[in-house]
């Protein structure tokens, strides 16, 4: 079943009574064809958590708040092709009423940018050309069929398409060389001359370390958390400075939306006071049947994002066997998790 383009949908009221301190009812899940093999009959599977109000909604309930947002950001794990369906369905519903956002994506970077603008110019109803221009094949995503569904219905809806990242070039220096990789003035701009609270940055260093299967070196662990702060900065500033007059929706890995410490809380920085909505896509996972088995163990606030839909799962091989074979160490080492 997909998402229900009604404009009533948009206009049901969010509304609900404080958290419940007993075990949530939950709503009915959708009923449909997953893409993703694993739990397919997990008993969240399908189900949307909101995480203020503490219960479960419906499809339309997460639509009203998303569409009254100016940034939305789309949290996903990187090779499930359902959190890609469900962003192009969302994406589809959030433009339904005419609503032209932009459409922004931690998979293509700002140099990258002229290339899309051209191949949008030449071809602007055909997706396929902007996977041709920026040689999507060679860039190390997953395979560009996954995420075709959400650049078509950017260019079927007129959709400004952006590159929002550090380009890998950038990144990887600022792992060498630190912040002397950057002009003074994008130091500035990202916010990275400001030391992170302590226990911020030592739960970054903690994800890090635990992202790359305990084998990234000590003397790494800074690097890559400021090559992760930069990213996020950089992300947040291109939702700022490219959204249009219906603000902005990012395409992105879960991690990156975590709102205590990822784009959401960069936006906050940069743009006090405009509503930032953050909805991730989680796996399920047989062991873990409530919503609260699913809390970082580094976020002690609970789940870090608004809302929280979760999907069957992938299979995928052993991430850390790579780490047994050799000990990577630099801003290509692949991570654990593929929704960074």
């Amino acid at each position: 079943m997909s998402l229900r383009l009604c404009l009533a949908f948009l206009l049901v009221c969010g509304c609900a009574s404080s958290p419940s301190t007993h075990r949530a009812t939950p709503a009915e899940p959708r009923t449909e064809s997953w893409r993703s093999p694993l739990h397919q009959d997990h008993p969240l599977a399908g189900r949307i958590w909101d995480v203020k109000q503490g219960r479960y909604v419906e499809e339309p309930a997460l639509l009203a708040e998303l569409s009254q947002a100016r940034f939305v950001l789309l949290g996903e794990q990187h090779d499930n092709p359902d959190h890609h369906r469900l962003q192009a369905e969302l994406v589809r519903a959030l433009t339904a009423s005419g609503r032209s956002p932009v459409l922004a994506f931690e998979m293509l970077d700002v140099e990258q940018q002229s290339a899309v603008d051209e191949a949008r110019a030449r071809s602007p109803g055909n997706p396929d050309a902007i996977a041709q221009a920026v040689a999507w094949e060679q860039s190390g995503w997953p395979d560009w069929s996954l995420y075709r569904p959400i650049f078509a219905v950017g260019t079927e809806r007129g959709l400004r398409i952006v590159g929002a990242n550090l380009p890998q070039a950038q990144v990887k220096e600022l792992v060498t060389r630190g912040l002397d990789a950057l002009a003074p003035e994008t130091r500035a701009r990202l916010g990275l001359e400001t030391p992170l609270p302590e226990d911020v940055a030592r739960a970054m260093r903690a994800e890090m370390h635990e992202s790359h299967c305990g084998h990234l070196p000590e003397s790494m662990l800074e690097p890559m958390v400021l090559a992760q702060r930069a990213r996020d900065a950089q992300m947040a500033d291109r939702l700022r400075t490219t959204a249009s007059e219906d603000g902005a929706i990012l395409i992105t890995g879960a991690g990156h939306a975590r709102t205590d410490r990822g784009v959401p809380a960069q936006l906050v920085r940069l743009a006090p006071g405009l509503p930032v909505r953050s909805l991730a896509f989680f796996e399920v996972s047989p062991e873990a049947r409530e919503p609260r088995d699913y809390v970082p163990s580094d976020s002690p606030g609970g789940l870090p994002y608004d809302h929280v839909w979760f999907t069957p799962a992938v299979e995928r091989e052993d991430p850390c066997a790579v780490f047994r074979k050799q000990k990577p160490s630099g801003p290509n080492a692949p991570e654990k998790s593929p929704g960074k």
